[in-house]
């Protein structure tokens, strides 16, 4: 099993290129698959430098089935996908939701169509915890019903779980684990893999080491009078190396799992304020950082957090870095990006 050829979608990106390198480290064959709209190929660069190693890479466009069967065509020998392709920013899919459904949902339906004509039964999903909308109960199980999605990201990611849930039933080899994200942070230990947003950032911890370094003004924290003991939104930050181990441990299970469509929450289970982790990076890095208070940002949800036992139970997976941890390492990231000038 450990020699399987994994094709990941979007493995030049943030998440993408962090499963890359563990994929390798656990003695599996990645090829990435990634059109560089919203990634770098220095993460490639970067990638290969810690594993030693060229990777194999196609620049495509996974909502292009003929772009996607080329790669397939060249490689047979596919046994697995992960399938990261896609948009991720909460905010920009509120301002331009068409963006999202086209490019989320049209990436999936392109890959199950040739996964199908090539029988490749195992996918992996990059599915996010924005499915449960403001959940009832925190922490938050797998067995929380979807609410009305926030935004058209949420939603994207609610319809392809649907997706794969009904074509789990018509195809009866595939094999889906869709790992629900909640919200990673950090960057590979190295200094040479990390979060590289283009234009300004969506995601709270580059915003808070970009402003640190000065590439950006001010860092807004966007709501102190939510129902929270500081006012500010509650939030599961997991490190992203964590993270892409769960990947690596989802294909070697996947075959084991009593159930072919299987949905399991990746966090750390505990909950951190927006101010908290602020002023845990402020504490940790000796740094200043000039941040105000701004209005409630829409599509933002006021607290979520995982119950994680499920990850644990079926994948044997669960979180061994800190918040801590993962600061210091975005940090180093972020300053080594600033030394070379990227």
């Amino acid at each position: 099993m450990n020699s399987q050829k994994v094709l990941v979608t979007g493995g030049a990106g943030y998440i993408g290129a962090h499963t890359t390198i563990e994929l390798v480290l656990a003695g599996m064959e990645p090829i990435i698959a990634d059109d560089l709209s919203r990634s770098n190929r220095i993460l490639v660069e970067g990638i290969e430098k810690i594993v030693g190693r060229k990777i194999l890479f196609y620049q495509i466009n996974c909502k292009d089935p003929a772009q996607l069967r080329e790669v397939f065509q060249r490689h047979p020998d596919i046994t697995s996908v992960i399938h990261f392709a896609a948009f991720k920013s909460v905010n920009e899919s509120v301002q331009n939701p068409l963006l999202y459904y086209q490019n989320n949902i049209g990436s999936l339906l392109s890959l199950l169509q040739i996964m199908k004509e090539f029988s490749t039964t195992r996918l992996i999903f990059s599915s996010s915890c924005t499915v449960y909308g403001q959940p009832d109960e925190i922490p938050v199980t797998e067995e929380a019903p979807f609410k009305r999605a926030e935004s058209a990201y949420g939603a994207s990611k609610q319809m392809c779980e649907r997706i794969l849930e009904d074509e789990v039933k018509a195809w009866r080899a595939l094999k889906v684990i869709s790992l629900r994200y909640f919200n990673p942070i950090g960057a590979h230990p190295s200094g040479l893999v990390g979060e590289l947003p283009i234009g300004v950032p969506s995601n709270l911890v580059p915003f808070i080491t970009q402003t640190a370094i000065g590439k950006r003004e001010k860092l807004t924290v966007f709501g102190t009078d939510y129902s929270t003991p500081d006012g500010s939104c509650l939030r599961d930050f997991i490190h992203v190396v964590d993270l892409a181990r769960a990947h690596v441990s989802a294909l070697q299970k996947i075959d084991k799992l009593s159930n072919r469509c299987e949905a399991i929450n990746l966090g750390t289970g505990i909950p951190v304020s927006v101010l908290e982790l602020v002023k845990t990076f402020m504490k940790l890095t000796g740094t200043a950082l000039n941040y105000s208070i701004g209005p409630r940002r829409e599509g933002d949800i006021e607290k979520v957090y995982a119950n994680p036992e499920k990850a644990f139970q079926l994948l044997n997976w669960k979180t061994k870095l800190s918040i801590e941890d993962a600061l210091r390492d975005a940090w180093n990231w972020e300053q080594k990006l600033n030394h070379a000038a990227y």
